[in-house]
């Protein structure tokens, strides 16, 4: 998209990510843009990692849509590494203009580059409307997910 750079998020993107998770029916439950710390804390710990990529899609240089992407080793699939993507956000003011689609490109450009067999990702049940946009993009829901919160 004319304009837009993807770019590895810096510290200082936080904030900004942050309110992108609130600003979302499920986020605004179980996120909150009050207290950055635990989300300061859990940012170095996925930048020191270098099988985590967390960028943003900056528009004037301001982060407007962001995902998380993990490189995961396994001995499934004859020692194949996947991507896992995660926290697929676009800012509310730039949804419905192809950046996502354009986001998630990236994504599996990226896990193509790293030579992963596969793509992955985990969507709530709640969320249709994302996964129609999924299936748009080739992935298909061909696994139940499960999880425990502790």
């Amino acid at each position: 998209m004319p304009g837009i750079t993807v770019r590895r998020a810096r510290r200082d993107d936080v904030e900004a990510i942050v309110r992108m998770l609130v600003d979302e029916q499920l986020g605004a439950t179980r996120d909150s843009a009050d207290d950055l710390e635990p989300y300061l804390r859990a940012f170095e710990t996925i930048d020191a990692d270098p099988q985590q990529l967390l960028v943003v899609a900056t528009a004037n240089n301001e982060p407007v849509a962001t995902l998380q992407l993990t490189i995961i080793p396994g001995l499934a699939r004859r020692g194949a590494l996947r991507g896992q993507i995660e926290a697929v956000r676009v800012r509310s003011d730039h949804r419905s203009a192809g950046l996502g689609r354009e986001l998630v490109q990236w994504a599996i450009d990226e896990c193509r580059r790293r030579d992963c067999a596969l793509v992955q990702l985990t969507s709530d049940t709640s969320r249709t409307a994302a996964h129609r946009f999924y299936e748009r993009l080739g992935f298909a829901a061909s696994h139940t997910g499960f999880k425990l919160h502790l």
